[in-house]
């Protein structure tokens, strides 16, 4: 009798012979890849090595993605991109809530230092099979190959966006996992949760976003009791399998100022996205609208003086177009104050400004 498991069994009280089987390395991904193609391959300008390099197959399922392809016409390299995506996303369908990346750059207000960063991260996943294995530096370092990041924030600076932009760009599934439903009160459960996310997430090194890191993360006190040394083992696993992930995690926080700096360290990216300016206000003002919305005389250096960040401001601008809509009429703005003083009743921020702007 065979039995496969992925981990070892620890419980078997008859004689046993354990054989462990490793997924396919890159380069025999490779020759997978190029074997079931056939000619095709060679004609894909490098996108086996792209396929490779991104999503971990059996040769099982490396044949069936090519032989589906392969019917009714040429192959193609992103098409078979997108075949991989779906194939080894269904496990994480189930325990995380798939964003579909519609963000692009353009649509990301930053300043240029974090924009250069974010970059820098997916430079990070396009490039890691290269630096790693055909350029050695796994050889050398063999720990901390996982491509982590904090991003911190307050609210609606665009912590999230950033994530939709990056997945967008590589072209990957982005995963939003609230940590706050993954913590648990007993003892070794968030492990567990957590493992199930890693595990579900390793065939297709899909881009996994941690919300509301400060459900988990804090500064680390001395150990008083077992519930203290617990809290600190979860951080601690969270950590190690954000740095074993062979795809890019990113956690969000609000309260940076909260985590322990012994945490910080172990992360290869930590991005500061600080509350927009007036500039970068305005600026978010005249993206906001889509270019089929009517608008009428929005003054948008005005608007601009609101003290709220882009994701207020998108709600804002929501709010003035289902005003505008109702009354038939283009956005003006009536209904973007109408609109703003709804947006800060919710935040229980004073009217003031609202008021200044409403004077003639």
């Amino acid at each position: 009798m065979a039995v496969w498991a992925r981990e070892p069994l620890t419980e078997v009280r008859r004689p046993s012979l354990d054989l462990v089987v490793e997924q396919p390395s890159h380069a025999e991904q490779v020759a997978l890849w190029q074997a079931a193609l056939g000619p095709a391959a060679a004609s894909l300008n490098g996108a086996v090595e792209q396929l490779a390099a991104q999503f971990s197959l059996s040769a099982q399922a490396i044949g069936q993605v090519a032989l589906q392809q392969s019917v009714g016409g040429p192959v193609n390299g992103a098409a078979l991109w997108d075949a991989c995506r779906t194939r080894v996303r269904g496990q994480l369908d189930e325990l995380a809530q798939r964003i579909e990346p519609l963000a692009t750059w353009e649509d990301l207000i930053i300043p240029e230092g974090q924009r250069l960063q974010l970059h820098a991260i997916a430079a990070h996943v396009r490039r890691q099979t290269q630096v790693f294995e055909t350029w050695g530096f796994a050889r050398k370092h063999n720990r901390g190959l996982g491509v982590s990041a904090l991003f911190a924030g307050a609210s609606g600076t665009g912590k999230t966006m950033a994530a939709e932009v990056i997945a967008n760009e590589l072209r990957l599934d982005l995963f939003r996992i609230d940590l706050s439903q993954v913590v648990s009160k007993y003892i070794g459960e968030t492990e567990k949760n957590l493992r199930r996310v890693f595990d579900a997430a390793e065939d297709s090194g899909a881009i996994l976003l941690f919300d509301e890191a400060d459900a988990l993360f804090g500064k680390r006190s001395e150990v008083r009791d077992s519930h203290d040394r617990y809290a600190n083992i979860e951080v601690s696993y969270l950590l190690q399998r954000m740095e074993a992930y062979r795809g890019l995690a990113i956690l969000t926080t609000n309260l940076k100022h909260a985590l322990d700096p012994a945490f910080l360290r172990r992360l290869r990216f930590v991005v500061n996205f600080p509350f927009p300016d007036t500039a970068q206000r305005a600026q978010i003002w005249r993206n906001i609208f889509p270019a089929e919305a009517p608008t009428a005389d929005l003054q948008i250096e005005r608007l601009a003086q609101l003290n709220v960040a882009g994701g207020h401001i998108r709600n804002v601008a929501l709010h003035a177009a289902f005003l505008a809509a109702d009354a038939a009429e283009p956005v003006c703005m009536a209904h973007v104050l109408a609109a703003a003083r709804m947006e800060y009743a919710k935040l229980e921020k004073p009217l003031s400004e609202i008021e200044r702007l409403g004077e003639p």
